[in-house]
């Protein structure tokens, strides 16, 4: 008897590798150490970040013995606000605190990303906004049929999102997911260390592990309009959310289903001003552009902030990069010609 020996694909392999995960994984000092030089990328001149280089040794076994020990323990957070272009309070952990986010976030991330619906592009490798308003383009073509039928599109948005997390339900989500109760303990350090209006309610912004952490919670959403509402075109990049159908009573009888769901299982509410229904030869604005069946444009307000840069001429050449890396991926000639002048 011939017997064939079926090898994995590099894709099963590396799945299988990231299956398996434990607490020792995360705090071991050489998860430690590599969380830290991916930490360290574009931080080396900050004064906290020197400051912990100076004794780095001393701070990672340290830091090893309190999670060993579980003495370790959340610090507080510095607050600031950007405009990045509307106000956002970005909260910001100690070096330490943060090098722990890297840790817990580099191996927990491959586990959880496995059970991520395809179309989720918030916050992943190899996903982002382009590839979410691209999808969007893939998913009117398949609905019009060659343009013979009207694609319509249900827009939502998540009223205060990050500030409405609420804890305890996290927890529940990941003890769902994570038998490890020693790397739920971890989490629950992270988790608790912050909260908005009242204790155990919200995640801050510019924490690496909130990035993890609210798709984990969006997870249960998104399974929820897959597999029981059978929405088949689906799309959501954090609390934006689009699903498109070829029908509008249909997607008019889809929004009490969905507050319902957040409302009860996760403590959330739809915006009521940022839910709407359009056909996607009107224009849907979606992730900073104003998607059509063939073409996209920027987003009114974000083409005015650009035109009103551009004429106070005080643009670094990394902020005309960047600017010319956005203009790329939409319909925007003119506004590119504006950098050449």
């Amino acid at each position: 008897m011939i017997r064939l020996r079926i090898e994995a694909s590099p894709r099963e392999r590396e799945s299988k590798r990231w299956s398996w995960h434990s607490y020792d994984h995360i705090i071991s000092v050489g998860n430690l150490l590599q969380a830290w030089r991916e930490f360290l990328r574009g931080k080396r001149r900050r004064q906290d970040v020197q400051l912990f280089s100076l004794h780095l040794t001393d701070n990672i076994l340290a830091l090893h013995r309190e999670l060993t020990h579980k003495n370790y323990c959340h610090g507080s957070y510095q607050a600031f606000n950007i405009n990045d272009p509307k106000p956002r309070s970005i909260h910001k952990a100690s070096v330490r605190d943060r090098l722990i986010h890297h840790a817990v976030y580099r191996i927990l991330y491959p586990y959880f990303n496995q059970k991520f619906i395809y179309d989720s592009y918030s916050c992943r490798l190899n996903k982002g906004t382009h590839r979410a308003i691209n999808r969007l383009r893939i998913f009117g073509r398949k609905i019009s049929q060659n343009n013979t039928r009207t694609v319509w599109v249900l827009k939502g948005d998540i009223r205060k999102f990050f500030a409405s997390i609420d804890h305890q339900i996290l927890i529940n989500i990941l003890k769902k997911h994570e038998p490890d109760p020693d790397i739920i303990w971890l989490l629950e350090q992270v988790i608790g260390s912050f909260y908005t209006a009242r204790q155990g309610l919200g995640l801050p912004l510019g924490n690496l592990t909130s990035q993890l952490l609210v798709n984990i919670y969006m997870n249960e959403f998104d399974h929820f309009v897959k597999r029981k509402l059978k929405e088949k075109f689906y799309i959501r990049y954090a609390d934006d959310f689009v699903i498109l159908g070829d029908n509008r009573k249909d997607l008019l009888e889809l929004i009490p289903k969905l507050s319902s769901f957040l409302l009860e299982h996760l403590k959330l509410t739809l915006h009521p001003n940022k839910v709407f229904i359009k056909t996607l030869a009107s224009g849907v604005d979606f992730l900073g552009w104003t998607n059509f069946p063939h073409h996209r444009v920027l987003r009114f307000t974000t083409r005015r902030r650009v035109l009103r840069k551009i004429k106070k001429s005080k643009m670094t050449t990394a902020t005309i990069a960047s600017y010319k890396g956005l203009l790329i991926h939409g319909n925007t000639y003119k506004l590119r010609n504006l950098f050449k002048q």
